[in-house]
């Protein structure tokens, strides 16, 4: 009879113990799902490209420059805008790589670090300038193109 009260007991602080074991697994996994659903947001933003939406476009003289931002905000890679340059009545000779700046909101510049695409001339250009990631991350920045013969330049600002 001692041995079955024995017997008892112990399945009895068995089931009490794999309770908890249960009851902790269960608050871990709440913890973690909720430390998820708080960061995810944050990481999500710090990664995430601007969207295909973010082209910006500008026509004067009879040139049209249309910028669209490619790999904005992707951690690793550099950053890309496609440039299309478009006119029915003038020679397309800018050179991209020597004309372009990115300028963050606290005044840091840089100039881009190539140019992939067809070279100057002609009436229509396209290809994607690329500069390296400034860091610490900006909250605005603006693509700058001074294009020969304008007073002012081209400028295209995106909200990261």
């Amino acid at each position: 009879m001692r041995n079955d009260l024995l017997l008892k007991e112990r399945t009895m602080v068995d089931e009490k113990d794999s309770a908890m074991d249960q009851r902790m697994w269960l608050a871990a996994s709440m913890a973690f799902a909720g430390l998820l659903m708080v960061t995810a947001p944050c990481v999500a933003w710090a990664q995430t490209p601007l969207a295909a939406s973010t082209e910006r476009s500008s026509s004067e003289r009879g040139v049209t420059v249309k910028v669209s931002a490619k790999s904005v905000g992707q951690p690793g890679n550099p950053w890309e805008f496609a440039v299309v340059l478009d006119t029915h009545s003038a020679d397309l000779s800018d050179d991209l790589a020597q004309s372009a700046t990115l300028t963050t909101d606290d005044g840091r510049t840089f100039k881009p670090t190539g140019w992939l695409g067809a070279p100057p001339g002609g009436h229509h250009r396209e290809g994607v300038l690329v500069f390296d990631v400034p860091t610490p991350r900006p909250g605005v920045i603006e693509l700058r193109i001074d294009r020969p013969g304008e007073s002012a330049p081209r400028t295209f600002r995106w909200q990261l």
